[in-house]
């Protein structure tokens, strides 16, 4: 199954997240098929950006955001 999640990056306690779309076997900071965005909650506000296009092909093609992506989609406007 094709997931959109979150991949973490950054250092040790400042996270900072890239949106992407991975086949759901694969490991969290691994292999991916495509990067449809960025979440960094460590800046003050913290910063989100999401190609809300792609997000929506990948969902109308079968694509499963999990909760976490679910809301931060949903806070961009993309969903």
């Amino acid at each position: 199954m094709v997931k959109i999640r979150l991949r973490r990056m950054g250092a040790k306690k400042a996270p900072f997240y890239r949106i992407v779309v991975a086949d759901s076997r694969y490991p969290r900071d691994g292999r991916f098929i495509e990067e449809i965005g960025t979440y960094d909650p460590t800046a003050e506000p913290t910063v989100l950006k999401v190609d809300a296009e792609r997000a929506q092909a990948w969902i109308k093609t079968g694509a499963q955001p999990t909760e976490t992506v679910k809301a931060l989609l949903k806070k961009a406007g993309a969903i």
